[in-house]
């Protein structure tokens, strides 16, 4: 693959920048992860019940729009540049989230999830422009550092969204407007496009669509089982934004404050292992071995959670469960490495498009298997079942990872 084609301190501009928008994007996502579920309960009239199943459709209409956005805007972004595409979306999130805020009734806060799922789309864009700005052997490093700033947003946006969200369930969704709107001006006046010219590809819907662009990854050696383990990864995942905050407020008896700031010491401890660890384990065991070694951490720190019969047990499992991020960086790298310049966009959008396919089914699975475990008719009552389930998802990715990357 050539090296890429912008000029150095354009590609340092375009991934301080990149950086800088996932970290508002995870700031303003983190701080209404808190607040949404309340505010559903409170639409509902406090049934929880109730409440989680329609949660759990929540999530699933903002995948469903996910999976069928992601490969357009990723297509779009091959061939009109990438800047366009990441800037008309944050400035579509940064006024869904003034829409969420001033919604009278469910329905229209269902709205503003749904429309939060087109405008989110551009995540992939923006993981397509690192590969566009950096060279192959950088790669995990970098998508190790938008890891951090995942972290980051993490860290404080529970805390922000808590203690905001004290004074006022609302608050936090007008702050996180404020976010992306403030992003999108900046980018307007710093944000370079990585992609030139002579490296774009031509629009077709054929390619664009989620089914088209899932083709891809079956065009290249060994990518679709790499893509297996991204799919069975981000399934997994979805257990946390699903059940989590209603988990631990069940179980443990946390209130929307304790909750926010356990997420923070969770994006603490992910901002530690992404911007620290994922860089030197590549460099010393690489990127394979660190796949499965976060992999493996990753099941390890699910079956804690599913355990943990108190909240000190469920604490002290975040640092273990945290350095599950090594895998995400690693599988990225290795994916971009099977493709070429003119197919980032198109990877980062089929990728997306599984993430979506991921987030429809999880939200139903998740929250179907905790409401059945803790319902007191049924003689098993196993409240962490859903993250058991999870461990269970990530220790098949891992046997999928040992084998499709081994040696031949």
């Amino acid at each position: 693959m050539n090296k890429p084609e912008v000029p150095v301190s354009a590609r340092r501009a375009g991934f301080i920048f990149i950086f800088i928008t996932v970290l508002l994007d995870m700031l303003a996502i983190g701080m209404i992860i808190p607040v949404l579920p309340k505010l559903v309960v409170d639409f509902v009239t406090g049934d929880t019940a109730r409440a989680a199943a329609i949660y759990g459709l929540f999530g699933t209409v903002w995948a469903l729009m996910q999976f069928l956005f992601s490969p357009i805007q990723g297509a779009l972004s091959d061939r009109l540049g990438r800047r366009p595409v990441i800037l008309a979306s944050n400035i579509g999130l940064g006024l869904d989230y003034i829409l969420m805020a001033l919604a009278p009734n469910l329905y229209w806060l269902f709205v503003g999830r749904l429309i939060s799922g087109i405008t989110s789309a551009s995540i992939a864009t923006s993981f397509a422009y690192i590969a566009d700005v950096t060279e192959p052997d950088q790669r995990a490093a970098r998508y190790g550092l938008l890891g951090a700033a995942f972290g980051v947003g993490f860290v404080i946006g529970p805390a922000l969204g808590g203690v905001l969200g004290a004074v006022d369930p609302r608050l936090p969704f007008w702050a996180a407007a404020a976010f992306s709107l403030a992003n999108a001006v900046y980018g307007l006046f710093v944000l370079p496009e990585s992609l030139t010219p002579d490296r774009r590809a031509p629009f077709l819907w054929r390619r664009a669509n989620p089914v088209g662009s899932l083709a891809l990854l079956r065009s290249h050696p060994d990518l679709f089982g790499l893509a297996m383990v991204n799919f069975l990864y981000n399934l997994a995942h979805v257990v946390l934004p699903s059940v989590a905050v209603i988990y631990m407020g069940y179980r443990y008896g946390w209130d929307a404050r304790a909750v926010g700031f356990v997420l923070a010491f969770v994006g603490l401890c992910a901002m530690v292992v992404q911007a620290g660890l994922v860089g030197w384990s590549v460099a010393k065991i690489g990127e394979r071995k660190t796949l499965l070694l976060g992999l493996m951490f990753g099941a390890a720190g699910f079956s804690l959670y599913g355990l943990a019969s108190t909240g000190e047990f469920f604490l002290a499992g975040v640092p273990l469960m945290s350095l599950w991020g090594l895998a995400g960086s690693a599988l990225q790298s290795l994916m971009t490495r099977r493709v070429n310049e003119f197919e980032q966009g198109q990877l980062q959008g089929a990728n997306a498009s599984l993430q979506g396919i991921a987030n429809l089914a999880g939200p139903f699975l998740f929250t179907l298997t905790f409401a059945y475990s803790i319902n007191p008719a049924h003689p098993v009552h196993i409240p962490g079942a859903p993250f058991l389930l999870a461990a269970l998802l990530l220790a098949i990715s891992l046997w999928l990872a040992w084998s499709v990357t081994r040696e031949r």
